[in-house]
């Protein structure tokens, strides 16, 4: 395991449900199944036991992450064995594992699901997969349209109720729709995932208010806009060139971006090899000065 003090923390939850917490750069474990070419699953396992030597305490999975509907919870097994083989587990208080439902895979295909029926049965899967008594993040993975959001809410909060869910999240969801969610979750509500990044920055509304309410913001894909070499957005020259002011990774500029947004963030940078987590790890020590990050915010 590793040293919590390898990075700095911060606090997932509130005094109602208790806070838990983690390192300010957490683990997107995504990748290790989605990615072509795949890591093999020693290579696999190999990232998360970095992580956790880095000090990394935070490792966002979901049951979809696989490649196809047949190895559905591909990722959640892996995680599960990976923190195992560290002689750790998923239900640990020194490791979170926020897990997703709400997804679902036919043939390669994503589609959705938000109906009470199936988010039990998902979250019932995600608990054996993780072998676990209680989830200590559940999110809902995304809004159905064919199920009203407060009853996707609900089922949320019949499962935090019964003590399958320590606390709950949402994902990819609007203003209106965390206020709806705050509403029929109460304190169960912790978190918020959404999409954000240095070239995706149309969910800042939704990233002040979680600041507003004490909500933890978790950007997915948090390098939009900086990681595609030879097809860099528009952002990505001013975080090339503060990288370059600092000497470190365009990455860590951007995780540490992410950080100074506001203290409820907590990022959670995808990784299929053991340096690239190890690099993420070291932006929560990364200061950026107030002309760096109003250059990157302009940017």
């Amino acid at each position: 395991m590793g040293h919590d003090s390898l990075v700095k923390q911060r606090s997932i939850g509130n005094d109602t449900v208790g806070r838990v917490d983690v390192g300010a750069v957490g683990l997107g474990a995504m990748p290790l199944s989605t990615k072509e070419p795949r890591p093999s699953p020693e290579e696999a396992i190999a990232v998360v036991h970095a992580a956790l030597d880095a000090g990394v305490t935070l490792i966002d999975t979901a049951d979809a992450y696989s490649r196809d509907e047949a190895e559905f919870g591909h990722n959640e097994s892996l995680v599960a064995e990976a923190l195992a083989s560290a002689g750790a587990s998923a239900g640990d208080s020194d490791v979170l594992v926020a897990t997703k439902g709400g997804h679902t895979r036919r043939g390669t295909d994503w589609e959705l699901d938000g109906s009470p029926s199936y988010l039990r049965r998902a979250c019932e899967g995600s608990l054996k997969r993780l072998g676990v008594d209680a989830i200590g993040l559940y999110q809902f993975h995304r809004p159905d349209p064919a199920t009203p959001w407060e009853v996707s809410m609900g089922a949320l909060r019949s499962l935090f109720d019964d003590g399958l869910v320590r606390m709950v999240g949402i994902s990819n969801a609007s203003v209106a729709q965390i206020d709806a969610a705050r509403a029929v979750l109460g304190e169960a509500l912790v978190s918020v995932q959404n999409r954000f990044s240095p070239g995706y920055r149309s969910s800042a509304a939704e990233l002040a208010h979680c600041a507003e309410h004490g909500l933890a913001w978790l950007p997915w894909s948090p390098f939009g806009g900086v990681s595609a070499a030879g097809s860099l957005g528009s952002a990505a020259p001013a975080f090339a060139e503060v990288a370059d002011e600092l000497g470190v990774s365009v990455y860590q500029v951007t995780l540490a971006w992410h950080l100074a947004q506001s203290d409820v963030v907590v990022a959670i940078p995808g990784a299929s090899r053991p340096a690239s987590i190890q690099d993420s790890a070291a932006a929560t020590h990364l200061e950026l000065t107030g002309d760096q990050l109003a250059r990157l915010d302009a940017s």
